[in-house]
């Protein structure tokens, strides 16, 4: 992951509705939520979901499959994985190491 990447998906997290929005996803598995169901679960209006869901997965966070009328959103656990671990690479390298 090059620094551009990075900054990108952090940026997508840097608000408070996206990443509640990621962490709802998160905690829903890889069998994912319908919009809906995010909205439920989030509280959030329609159309501020649909606006969080569109920047999260235009940063590759988010993953969204059409099944029928539904959209299905999943996260992107492979790129929050790559996030995680592009800011953790450098750990303690100034100390030798964790």
């Amino acid at each position: 992951m090059v620094l551009e990447e990075a900054a990108q998906g952090f940026a997508a997290l840097g608000s408070e509705a996206r990443l509640q929005v990621v962490l709802t996803l998160v905690k829903a598995g890889h069998t994912g939520l319908t919009v809906g169901d995010i909205q439920s679960r989030t509280g959030m209006a329609a159309s501020t979901l649909a606006h969080h869901l569109k920047f999260l997965s235009s940063a590759g966070l988010v993953i969204q499959e059409k099944d029928g009328r539904s959209v299905i959103n999943r996260a992107a656990f492979d790129h929050l994985e790559g996030l995680a671990g592009y800011i953790l690479k450098e750990c303690c390298v100034d100390e030798g190491g964790c």
